[in-house]
């Protein structure tokens, strides 16, 4: 990162954040924010609904500087919803998607070769992790249990509220900045896949789960907050009939939750799968030819037959009678 850009950023927290107002949770605390905001801060989204138990655990995190883990099924919100608190509070956020293709030398940094003067020498470049540890800024290690070992044990070093960074090529230990925070999501509670969903997930070892000081479990949506999450989303879909689609596409959802939690079905819709099949609704005006093209396509063949009675019961149609627009 350019020095321009660490001077951008602000030094600790100067405002106060009424929760309950902000947030719209039952709650009298209050935590610390930033009055400006600069290019690393989240855009705010005004639909967004909060869930109170989760909310409470990341502003702890921020408040107070502990290291939060969030668990949950893909689709619940917990990187986003991290996401929204820093944006509220104007905390500079970054989210690192720990994937196989995440080394060490991405977090950390290496050599480069740079033109300097006409000549070219070897200068080291700092990866986001070092330039992140010394500014007020919030990491988010999403998919934190299919992180690499190398990565793994590079970010153990950093996991103790006062710990600090150790760059052995630069002979460099760097001190967390005060404002500096750290988050993690997980799918599993580190004791790695036990359901086959989350592929490439692996067990993380209990020295490292220890150092974290809160773990929160985010899960769905109940039915009226999920609602208004995907009623906010669509604003197209207003009146009373658009209305009764959307909580008959959030029933078969919830169908397919405790279908999956049940071991009838591998593959389960998340509000993020609702939203996007009202997105297609508004497209093809197609409620069966959406569902097909957002859900019943990415399920396996012989669990088709149990989706489409989940159809059934919610919308009292046929699925196998589903129109193509495109024919």
């Amino acid at each position: 990162m350019k020095d321009s850009e660490r001077i951008a950023l602000p030094k600790i927290p100067d405002q106060k954040i009424n929760v309950k107002k902000i947030f719209g949770i039952d709650s009298e605390i209050t935590v610390l924010g930033f009055k400006e905001k600069t290019q690393w801060v989240p855009e705010i989204d005004p639909t967004y609904v909060f869930d109170k138990n989760t909310t409470l655990s990341i502003l702890a995190g921020f408040e107070h500087d502990r290291r939060v883990m969030i668990q949950g099924y893909h689709g619940t919100g917990k990187s986003t919803h991290i996401e929204q608190v820093a944006a509220r509070l104007n905390w500079p956020c970054v989210r690192i998607n720990l994937d196989s293709h995440i080394s060490r030398i991405d977090l950390l940094g290496k050599d480069a070769i740079v033109l300097e003067d006409g000549k070219q020498i070897t200068e080291f470049k700092e990866g986001i992790l070092p330039w992140s540890i010394q500014n007020p800024v919030a990491i988010v290690f999403d998919e934190y249990d299919a992180g690499r070992p190398d990565v793994m044990f590079v970010i153990q070093r950093i996991l103790e509220v006062d710990g600090k960074l150790t760059l052995l090529d630069q002979n460099q230990v760097i001190s967390p900045h005060p404002s500096f925070r750290l988050f993690a999501t997980t799918n599993t509670v580190g004791m790695g896949d036990v359901t086959g969903l989350y592929h490439g997930t692996q067990q993380i070892n209990q020295g490292q789960m220890d150092r974290w000081h809160i773990l929160s479990t985010l899960n769905y949506l109940d039915k009226t907050h999920e609602f208004s999450v995907v009623s906010g989303k669509v604003p197209e879909l207003k009146n009373t009939k658009d209305k009764a689609l959307i909580k008959s596409m959030i029933q078969l959802a919830d169908l397919t939750r405790q279908g999956f939690i049940n071991e009838d079905i591998s593959t389960l819709m998340s509000p993020r799968t609702v939203i996007t099949w009202a997105q297609n609704y508004l497209i093809f005006n197609d409620i069966k030819y959406s569902f097909r093209l957002t859900f019943l396509n990415k399920c396996d063949e012989s669990e088709k037959p149990i989706v489409a009675e989940y159809f059934q019961r919610c919308f009292g149609e046929d699925l196998s009678e589903s129109h193509n627009p495109e024919s």
